[in-house]
């Protein structure tokens, strides 16, 4: 599970938490080294490509992939997308479980 500051797990009454969580961090000596991201009185984080994020971990918890796409899929995807199948085949060819 990964809740984003600002996202639907974190309200923005709660932004006031990554502030005070950056700063402790920072006074804990816990960046060794300066990494130059700042926040705004908004509490957004610059520079832009700055991300930030809580990580839960449970020892019993697994990763899965999701396993590759039938040519039903495909055919349906592409009728409620407006285009042909050979359009939906080409954009999602590399997760496509046949041949042509």
């Amino acid at each position: 599970m990964r809740p984003a500051w600002g996202g639907v797990g974190i309200r923005s009454s709660r932004l006031l938490a990554l502030g005070t969580l950056i700063g402790v961090l920072l006074a804990a000596g816990a960046c060794a080294t300066p990494i130059g991201v700042s926040l705004t009185e908004g509490f957004m984080m610059g520079p832009e490509a700055s991300v930030s994020a809580l990580v839960f971990h449970h020892p019993d918890a697994r990763y899965f992939s999701v396993g590759k796409i039938g040519r039903d899929q495909v055919e349906d995807y592409a009728r409620r997308k407006g285009m042909t199948a050979a359009e939906a085949e080409r954009w999602l060819r590399p997760n496509l479980g046949y041949d042509d």
